[in-house]
């Protein structure tokens, strides 16, 4: 500090709460003499023993600092490595919040995710263009794109917990000259706005406005300043408002103990009980009958930096898929909640279910990827024998399937190699990622067993290079079950060739629909492969010995088991007669 005294926020997980105003009240002044918006520094308070909630719980002491200190309308939510790209991207957001027909039933308006620092090829599919540029604009002719966390704009009441506008607006605030008051809704029948009966003789004004201080003060917890704000739909505080006072209530809403027995985290602001708060938020205010707005400007509107490294990437798709599995089996389950008001559309609901249920795909997809390899290991073939009706039927859905997959691409405009990386990073995303999501969630939701699959650094690459991270290693458990897949499927390769070499000429037909298949797998797992290679083209030892010891135990124990071999139970008196 000036002071030469120690900063208090040296120890991150225990200090007091910090406010500091860069640009305040008075306001500091540009080149041309306009004055700039107010700078504020905040840091919530930090005790051992008390529960954060990470970002969601960051988010919500901002609200309330925010609310307190100017209490604007409309919040721009970014995260710390994002970054302002086109200056006119919050105008074009207000067009829609502020829209005189439509614009007082929109919570968020969310513009897509873009990035720098992606190579060229974007091998791990980070800028998620089949996401932001068919599915989320899918999404905005329903009920509204969901929300991902960064990258939106929000209306303030929305995060409230109220329901949207549906009649008249809500009472103004009853103020007076010294002090905002809380607000009363009109009562037909009665004075001064009470119940019949209550002004002659009844409960007073003044008893009246205590218990609906109290309620509120449940709900958002003890600060009338902040309470107070809530009302005021157009933002703003209220002029008698001295900046010592709004300071001192600021640091008391960004306590420790300022949440408990609240709404906070449940009702209102960012929603806790998932890793992934920013999906249960946005399901809770489309559940209370919000719509959502998906803006696409020419210009990116903001632009942040994304892991290009593979193990980066898959922790990072890791962590998602978690959080869809915690959503699914918590209250919030888009099967199970939010049908007693009625305001979430079935399709809206439907994307939601698909948000939190993708994870599960894994287990199939898990099953596909191992069927060809185990074809070539036994000689049999992936598909059965069928009739010409079913086959007929399956020619058809796959028509169906690849004719919505051309015309959502001539739709959105993304190209057939972004659409063809996404595939890829899906598949290699799903066996991994995915598949540990599952797994992790399912011990903390059956047995209470949190367990944290790690990212260990085990070397770096040149920091000359703008792409030095693309090809650094960092062991991960993530990478046994692609590498895995790989082997074995590679070694069905090698041993359904030697098998046709050794049968002759006639074996070679049925063996070719078997390779199609095991090589199909093979090629979305290519950019797996390259990351596991490096830039020296050498994989780790240590995968290698773990890929190799798995998919020998397997080849192993299929051998043994053989399931597609007939066991014939006493000898078969057609080939050597009765007498065998």
């Amino acid at each position: 500090m000036k002071d030469g005294t120690p900063w208090p926020g040296n120890n991150t997980r225990d200090h007091p709460g910090m406010i500091q105003v860069f640009l305040g009240h008075s306001g500091g002044l540009d080149t041309e003499g306009n004055e700039l918006p107010r700078l504020v520094y905040v840091s919530r308070e930090k005790r051992p023993g008390f529960q954060h909630h990470k970002k969601a719980g960051a988010m919500n002491a901002l609200i309330r600092v925010s609310a307190v200190l100017t209490n604007a309308p409309f919040m721009l939510n970014l995260d710390c490595d994002h970054y302002i790209n086109n200056s006119k991207a919050i105008r074009e957001s207000m067009c829609f919040l502020m829209d005189p027909q439509v614009g007082r039933k929109v919570c968020y308006v969310q513009f897509p995710q873009r990035f720098d620092g992606i190579d060229a090829h974007d091998r791990y599919a980070n800028r998620n263009t089949v996401f932001f540029d068919i599915n989320m604009k899918g999404l905005d002719g329903i009920q509204g794109p969901v929300y991902v966390g960064t990258g939106c704009v929000f209306r303030r009441q929305a995060l409230y917990g109220y329901n949207p506008p549906s009649g008249p607006k809500r009472p103004k605030m009853v103020t007076c000259d010294c002090c905002p008051c809380f607000g009363r809704k009109k009562r037909k029948g009665g004075k001064d706005g009470l119940p019949e009966g209550v002004a002659d003789g009844g409960m007073d004004g003044d008893k009246e406005q205590m218990m609906s201080q109290m309620n509120f003060e449940k709900r958002f917890g003890q600060s009338a300043a902040f309470v107070t704000s809530t009302f005021m739909e157009e933002g703003g505080v209220p002029p008698s408002s001295s900046p010592a006072a709004l300071l001192k209530e600021a640091i008391h809403v960004i306590s420790c103990g300022y949440e408990d027995k609240t709404d906070w985290g449940l009702e209102l602001g960012w929603i806790y009980g998932s890793i992934t708060e920013d999906i249960l938020t946005g399901f809770k205010m489309h559940c209370r009958g919000w719509r959502s707005i998906y803006c696409m400007p020419k210009l990116a509107a903001f632009k942040g930096s994304a892991p290009i490294n593979l193990s980066d990437r898959l922790n990072q798709v890791l962590r998602w898929a978690l959080g869809s599995v915690e959503i699914f089996f918590s209250r919030h389950s888009p099967l199970l909640y939010g049908y007693k008001g009625g305001n979430l559309k079935w399709l809206e609901r439907f994307a939601y279910i698909n948000t939190t249920i993708y994870p599960f795909t894994s287990l199939p997809l898990l099953a596909y990827c191992t069927l060809p390899a185990v074809c070539l290991l036994t000689g049999k073939f992936i598909m059965p024998p069928i009739s010409t009706f079913a086959s007929l039927f399956f020619i058809s859905l796959f028509i169906s399937i690849f004719a919505t997959g051309i015309l959502e691409l001539r739709w959105s405009g993304v190209s057939i190699e972004e659409w063809w990386r996404n595939e890829q990073f899906w598949v290699i995303g799903g066996v991994s990622a995915h598949l540990f999501a599952v797994i992790q969630g399912l011990l903390k939701v059956l047995a209470g067993i949190d367990t944290n699959f790690t990212v260990t650094s085990k070397a770096t690459g040149d920091e000359d290079d703008e792409f030095a991270e693309l090809y650094a290693f960092k062991w991960t458990t993530l990478l046994i079950p692609p590498t895995t897949l790989l082997v074995i499927n590679i070694i069905g390769v090698v041993a359904g060739i030697s098998d046709a070499i050794n049968n002759g000429y006639q074996s070679w037909g049925p063996l070719f629909g078997k390779l199609f298949f095991a090589f199909w797998v093979i090629v979305h797992l290519y950019p797996f492969l390259k990351g596991l290679m490096g830039r020296q083209n050498r994989t780790p030892t240590i995968v290698i010995i773990w890929s190799v010891l798995l998919a020998s135990i397997f080849s192993l124990l299929w051998v043994r088991i053989d399931p597609f071999t007939v066991k014939a139970k006493g000898p078969d008196v057609k080939q050597c007669g009765i007498n065998c």
